[in-house]
């Protein structure tokens, strides 16, 4: 939709509109999926996500759950998130479960046209990386040491 050099900039509730739809029709194998935490959040802040770990990895069938919190300038800055089941990977933050944006190339350079599905099948596609897909894991269903004294942080 460009026209003489300029480009119409989709509004922030629009474009969240098209990811809640995207992300209820489901992604590629469904071993992504996001969603709103409340369909009464009417700003569109609060999201989860879920990530099946992938096979031949340290992760493979583990079920991820994430949160992805969309502030008022979003899509022009990046989601925060944050891994709410315990993981080990170079991008996280064991403490708190964030994933650090200068950790993760997607989050650091971020641009408008990405998505949180991106962001999601981006950390998935971190999990075979070389130096994530061998790292020993925390045992499953263990949440972030900080998540219950720092719930704030997305």
């Amino acid at each position: 939709m460009e026209s003489e050099g300029s480009r119409v900039v989709v509004p922030r509730n629009f474009r969240l509109l098209e990811e809640l739809e995207r992300g209820e029709k489901g992604i590629g194998d469904g071993t992504v999926s996001y969603g709103m935490d409340d369909a009464d959040d009417v700003y569109m802040q609060s999201w989860t996500g879920t990530i099946i770990g992938p096979p031949n990895t340290v992760h493979e069938g583990r079920i991820y759950q994430l949160k992805l919190f969309c502030g008022n300038e979003y899509p022009d800055e990046p989601p925060a998130v944050r891994f709410q089941t315990r993981i080990n990977m170079t991008c996280v933050n064991q403490e708190t479960g964030l994933v650090e944006p200068r950790l993760f190339p997607m989050l650091a350079d971020w641009r408008r046209e990405y998505t949180m599905e991106g962001v999601l099948m981006q950390l998935k596609k971190e999990m075979f990386s070389p130096q994530n897909r061998k790292l020993a894991q925390p045992p499953e269903g263990e949440a972030p040491c900080s998540f219950a004294m720092a719930p704030e942080i997305y």
